[in-house]
């Protein structure tokens, strides 16, 4: 059985670490390199980076930070926000990062998947979907609906169809983050997270909504997500990853143990 994966997620916004709720009213709560640092420290699997104005804003990702972060860190790093084309992926895995996700821009123009995954490797794209609750119709038949620039945007683009494409094109994993469930702290969208586990077959990353450890172990069996991304919960110090990692470990749910 493969470990699951704990996953802390950086949002940052004009350098600083920020969270809101359901893509709204984010507010800074630290340095982006020291939470980094912290997460590494405290057993994290991986980081996930995300500039989260830089597509909306149409600006290039804060490569800068992107460096400080990896600098300080000795685990993998996926890096998103502002990737519009090949360059930038270089740019960002030059900068130290593991991976790269690709959002908004693979939408609108896909091929950048396949590029990415020709030239660095499936392993090192992921695909970011931001998606949100939709009435059920011929175009969306899933009842979820992928939306772009940071929430800004709906696509009419179908969430089942789009995972299921991008695994085609070459993603090597997917990062599904649902912006009704994010930042509310009541737990993932487990039908949503379900519905993408079952019908592809590259790793996905839950993500939106963790508030608490049985939070994660309930995406992590009911849902069947690979990984598991969290953020308010150790960003407000209420959890630590190793203590949401033991939990984890004694209901049978493996994790990789770093202590």
């Amino acid at each position: 059985m493969l470990s699951k994966r704990i996953i802390p997620c950086l949002d940052v916004r004009a350098g600083k670490l920020t969270k809101g709720i359901k893509f709204k009213g984010n507010v800074d709560i630290g340095d982006p390199v020291e939470a980094a640092r912290e997460y590494y420290e405290q057993g994290a699997d991986e980081i996930v980076f995300y500039d989260i104005t830089a597509s909306s804003d149409k600006r290039d990702i804060m490569i800068d930070v992107v460096r400080r972060v990896a600098e300080s860190i000795f685990i993998p790093f996926s890096v998103g926000g502002g990737i519009r084309n090949l360059e930038d992926m270089r740019k960002v895995i030059l900068a130290g990062a593991e991976k790269v996700s690709v959002n908004s821009a693979a939408v609108v123009e896909p091929k950048i998947i396949t590029q990415g995954a020709q030239a660095f490797g499936s392993q090192c794209v992921v695909l970011g979907m931001d998606v949100k609750k939709a009435e059920v119709s011929p175009k969306i038949p899933s009842g979820y609906e992928i939306v772009i620039e940071g929430g800004r945007k709906y696509t009419g683009i179908d969430a089942l169809w789009w995972a299921k494409e991008a695994q085609n094109l070459g993603a090597g994993e997917i990062c599904l983050n649902s912006i009704d469930a994010d930042g509310t702290q009541d737990g993932y969208e487990l039908n949503l997270t379900a519905l993408i586990s079952e019908n592809v077959q590259i790793p996905v990353i839950a993500s939106g909504g963790a508030g608490k450890p049985e939070h994660l172990a309930e995406v992590l069996t009911k849902g069947k997500a690979d990984a598991a991304l969290i953020a308010s919960m150790v960003h407000y110090r209420t959890y630590t990853i190793a203590g949401i990692k033991q939990y984890l470990n004694g209901r049978q749910i493996k994790t990789r143990m770093f202590w």
